[in-house]
């Protein structure tokens, strides 16, 4: 296991149709480092997120902002179409974290602008997928990104 902070984005409040194929990419990314947004992929979070946390918005923004900064790369799942994903890929982008962004074209959606025009092919990579092909995808990312894993 390597020493990898991960930070994973996926559609919480956005809609949850994806849930389930965020928890098997949670799992695949744990093979590269520790996972800092597991909770992404619970099934015990709704559309209406973590809504039931007595902290709070500001807590939920704090704590997933310090995640981020923390964190060594960022994976996002773009499918489904989010406001917090959306944020949380422009922090990163700010703080220069290496970004790698997820996309179904077969979902019939048609990717933002703003996200695949923002592919430098260093920092940023955005990847057409389909879940069949995930596992390699995050393989062949991972061992160019991260070459002594």
């Amino acid at each position: 296991m390597s020493g990898l902070s991960v930070y994973f984005c996926g559609s919480i409040r956005g809609g949850r149709e994806d849930r389930a194929l965020y928890e098997r990419i949670i799992r695949l990314l744990k093979r590269y480092g520790t996972v800092l947004t597991e909770h992404i992929a619970s099934p015990e979070i709704s559309e209406a997120g973590e809504d039931a946390r007595e902290d709070g918005d500001k807590f939920i923004h704090d704590r997933d902002v310090a995640w981020l900064q923390q964190a060594d790369v960022v994976v996002a799942e773009v499918t489904q179409p989010s406001l917090g994903v959306g944020y949380e890929l422009g922090r990163a982008v700010t703080i220069n974290k290496k970004i790698l962004c997820l996309f179904r074209a077969s979902s019939g959606r048609v990717l933002s602008a703003m996200i695949r025009g923002a592919d430098d092919g260093r920092s940023v990579l955005v990847r057409d997928y389909e879940p069949q092909d995930v596992e390699g995808i995050l393989q062949e990312y991972f061992t160019v990104t991260y070459p002594s894993l």
